[in-house]
């Protein structure tokens, strides 16, 4: 015995071993077999990032176990993941480990773990999971004898079976969106898995699945993330490829139904059979089908009636036909009441029907007969019915009643930042066909009734403060929508609105233009009421271009896109509206506008101002232009007329200003001005000031200066004595301007200061540089006691009229000026003149008089006491030099000795 014990554990110890080690010895040969069997049989590329073999795991069987593993397909969808695995596992009885290529091979069980299957059909009706090679060799000729063994091997020949006898796939997503039927279908959160024996040919199978549902046809949306649960016990026959429910509960958010009947899968078409039900009547039903976030916990809740889902399921699915159908929701005098709610909702009746009795999908026909029900002393009801619901939809629905809004929020719950409040009117009926509509031949359809909502108000996120609309009547009928009022506050603003809509019809259903017409009244409007701060978006923990090896497998529908960064401002494309807008005061962050009045037009993604007028400033503004979203970059074109203008607070509140006249911001006084304006606007509709061209005309009537603020003008004043800007003295400054290329270039003006004529002429750009040349004719009384003192030796009332022009650079930028003049020169311009003055007056009196007076005038040399003090400065001493040298120079020019013009040469 002990020795039979020894071999026994001898046995053991070497299987043991042979366990651990063979995965070593046959696993290139297993992987290998993995990757070319799967390869051979489909036109797609299998791969995988790493794999595992394991000889214990499934004992008795081998297991495989791969990660990564992915799908790509080839063309026409070369690149697509058809399907990403994180992981997946497969079992194969143990000794076919030590099969040949080409031998059969068996799999016993299979799991997948992180899958996603993106299912696509695109507008052609080709699809990306066809991918099964196809027989090459089933309608060809018989094959040659030794061409038979190659075919037996032939990558369309399958050499593996399944003999499964349980299966599991968890945490994976399926998708599956056709673009040519505009249907879209997602599984999230999905796991399933079966166990049973499919190798026999007739075997029960017993599966569990969980997920999240969501469906999309034709841009409705009719589950969206609704949880499903699905406990299946089927029959499945293989020889007849038939599946039959034995055992079966599903439940929809936290509805349960219970099927019976079967599904056939035929070569041709599906046969099926199937009832189903709600197991029991109570009016929790109802509640169930509500998403559970927002029906909350509904054991709690207290009900009275019944809600009872059944219908049946029977027929042939193929091209052309559907199953027949007849569903019916029903619910008698019922009533819901929330234990932690003061208000119950009651006489809830319900009479639903949905129908198909020939399997064409044209005669699907949705009859809801009846759905009302009433809270507090508020009753509400409506009607519809619809039929040829795919070849030309004909719609008639019907709603009537009064609801309290908050009334809805005492008898159910919403969210809690959800605050219902206000009196909604309704009596509304609308009778249409979908060809007619499509058609554009709106006469066909019959709107009438009346909406009516009062007190109401709205919080969201996305307004800064709540909405409040003490008033609001709405009236429907076929050619239009009628506002007949509007009333409502938001912070500081109020509003009063009235107008009209059309082509209400065309926008809903073939998204052609809504069209308007309204008046607007407001005593307060601030514009900053409707101005939410942005946020970071943080809600990704990866950074930018960081992806999941999932989400990069992943084929999305196709939808709208929000940027998450900052957003650029678009007009809407579909409207066509006339707003004509009336307000006493508009605040736009630090303005403030008096008496606003103008209209807006709305379209074609442009809005057209035209005649807006307002005061502001002390002054007026009258504006004129557009601004476009319609391409890339909005753009706008303004003419602007300004009015009296105080200088002062226009430049401290509108940056553009001083961005287009900087100097002008140390100016005291009136702005005069007509603008014309066009460029590019930033997003967040500010003026691109380097994009900006057009034309001005500024009159300035300047009373006075502020050096602090104008360090040009304080230096041109430092440099020219005779310049004392801080006089106040009145000054009329009338100039145009252009701009261009971020620069604005400023045509020659002139002005008066004092007695003193000035022009000026140059540009400056938005990058604050200037560059500026000006002029002074400057009377030769403001250049100082020794110039005074010349004129005063001229003895002539004319010599106050004598002027000396002083030039000025002016360069660098606004808080860093460069100035030069040429006023060292003017002593000598203005010994010229005072010259050419008195020679004029002794012209008459010879040469030696006009020298001796000049001389005089001068103050030439005369015979002095020696012994008397000079008491002339060195300073006046060298200016004297100089003038004297000058005017020397001149008057032997002008009365030089005469040459003898009898003597020949």
């Amino acid at each position: 015995m002990k020795k039979v014990l020894k071999i026994v554990g001898i046995i053991v110890g070497l299987l043991v071993v042979f366990l651990i080690a063979a995965p070593f010895l046959f696993e290139g040969k297993i992987l290998k077999i993995v990757k070319n069997t799967v390869n051979k049989n489909i036109n797609a590329e299998f791969n995988f990032a790493d794999a595992d073999i394991s000889l214990i795991k499934n004992f008795p069987d081998a297991s495989v176990t791969v990660e990564d593993m992915s799908i790509i397909n080839k063309a026409p969808f070369a690149g697509d993941t058809l399907v990403f695995a994180k992981k997946a596992n497969i079992s194969v009885p143990f000794m076919q480990i030590f099969n040949k290529e080409g031998e059969p091979y068996s799999v016993n069980s299979f799991s997948i773990d992180g899958a996603v299957v993106n299912v696509f059909i695109d507008k052609d009706g080709n699809v990306n999971y066809d991918i099964a090679k196809k027989d090459e060799t089933s309608n060809s000729a018989p094959a040659a004898p030794e061409a038979s063994t190659e075919t037996a091997s032939s990558p369309s020949s399958s050499n593996v079976s399944l003999s499964i006898q349980s299966y599991e796939i968890t945490n994976s997503r399926v998708k599956y969106y056709d673009e040519k039927g505009k249907m879209y279908f997602e599984l999230e959160e999905l796991n399933h898995s079966g166990k049973g024996d499919l190798s026999a040919v007739k075997s029960e199978l017993d599966t569990e699945t969980s997920a999240l549902i969501s469906f999309e046809m034709d841009s409705v949306n009719y589950f969206s993330r609704n949880s499903i649960k699905w406990d299946a016990k089927l029959g499945v026959d293989l020889e007849e490829n038939k599946y039959t429910f034995l055992e079966n509960k599903a439940i929809i958010n936290q509805l349960e139904l219970v099927f019976d009947g079967f599904v056939k899968l035929n070569d041709d078409n599906q046969e099926m059979d199937i009832t189903f039900k709600t197991p029991s009547s109570d009016f929790k039903n109802f509640l169930a089908l509500i998403p559970s976030e927002y029906s909350k916990d509904i054991e709690d809740v207290e009900t009275t009636g019944d809600f009872v889902v059944e219908g049946m399921l029977a027929g042939v699915v193929d091209e052309t036909h559907i199953p027949t159908f007849d569903i019916a929701i029903s619910s008698n005098n019922a009533s819901f009441k929330y234990p932690d709610l003061p208000q119950s909702v009651n006489n809830i009746s319900i009479d639903t029907k949905i129908t198909n009795k020939t399997g064409l999908v044209e005669n699907t026909l949705v009859d809801i007969n009846k759905l009302s029900f009433k809270i507090a002393q508020d009753v509400f009801s409506a009607q519809a019915h619809i039929k040829n619901l795919t070849a030309n939809p004909q719609v008639n629905a019907n709603l009537k009643g009064r609801i309290n809004l908050s009334n809805l929020s005492s008898a159910y719950p919403f969210p809690s930042d959800l605050d219902l409040k206000g009196i909604l009117d309704a009596d509304l009926s609308t009778a249409f066909d979908m060809q007619s509509i499509e058609n554009e031949r709106y006469e066909n359809t019959k709107n009438s009734g009346s909406l009516g909502l009062k007190d109401f108000e709205f919080v969201s996120e996305e307004m800064k403060n709540p909405l409040q609309i003490s008033n609001a009547a709405i009236t429907f009928n076929t050619s239009n929508v009628s506002l007949n009022a509007f009333e409502a506050k938001t912070g500081k603003t109020d509003l009063s609105a009235k107008g009209s809509i059309e082509n209400l019809l065309g926008y809903m259903f073939n998204k052609e233009t809504l069209k308007g017409n309204f008046t607007l009244n407001s005593n307060t409007f601030a514009v900053n009421d409707f101005m939410v701060e942005e946020t970071e978006d943080t809600s990704s923990g990866k950074s930018q271009g960081e992806a999941t090896s999932e989400e990069k497998s992943e084929t999305t529908k196709p939808e709208n896109t929000v940027a998450t960064g900052e957003e650029q401002i678009k007009i809407p494309s579909f409207l066509d509206a006339t707003i004509a807008a009336k307000a006493n005061t508009v605040i736009y962050d630090n303005l403030t506008l008096k008496d606003v009045s103008g209209t807006l037009i709305v379209r074609d993604e442009t809005v057209t101002l035209k005649d807006l007028n307002s005061s502001i400033f002390g002054g007026k503004i009258a504006l004129n232009g557009s601004v476009s979203t319609k391409n890339a970059t909005p753009t706008f074109d303004m003419d602007l007329g300004i009015k009296s203008f105080d200088i002062t607070e226009s430049f401290q509140g509108l940056d553009m200003l001083q961005a287009i006249t900087p100097i002008a911001n140390a100016l005291q006084g009136n702005l005069n001005s007509n603008l014309s304006l066009k460029g590019n606007l930033n997003n967040d509709f500010t003026p691109n000031l380097n994009s900006l061209s057009g034309n001005a005309l500024a009159e300035a009537i300047i009373n006075g200066f502020d050096p602090e603020k104008g360090k040009v003008l304080s230096a041109l004043s430092s440099q020219l004595n005779f310049l004392k800007l801080e006089e106040g003295e009145t000054k009329d400054i009338k100039t145009s301007l252009t701009f261009e290329d971020g620069r604005v270039n400023v045509k020659p003006f002139n002005l008066k200061y004092k007695d003193i004529d000035i022009q000026v002429a140059g540009s400056h750009g938005f990058d604050k540089s200037i560059d500026y040349n000006a002029s002074f004719e400057v009377p030769a009384k403001y250049l100082g006691k020794d110039v005074t003192s010349l004129l005063a030796k001229l003895n002539d009332p004319e010599a106050e009229n004598i002027t000396v022009p002083v030039s000025a650079t002016i360069g660098g930028t606004y808080s860093s000026p460069s100035i030069s003049t040429n006023l060292s020169s003017t002593a000598t311009e203005l010994t010229k003149k005072l010259v050419t003055m008195q020679k004029d007056k002794l012209i008459n009196q010879g040469s030696d008089k006009v020298k001796d007076a000049l001389n005089s005038f001068l103050g030439g040399s005369k015979t002095k006491d020696s012994t008397a003090t000079n008491t002339t400065s060195t300073k006046d001493s060298v200016t004297t030099d100089k003038i004297k040298n000058t005017a020397n120079s001149i008057i032997n020019g002008l009365f030089g000795k005469k040459k003898d013009t009898t003597k020949t040469n």
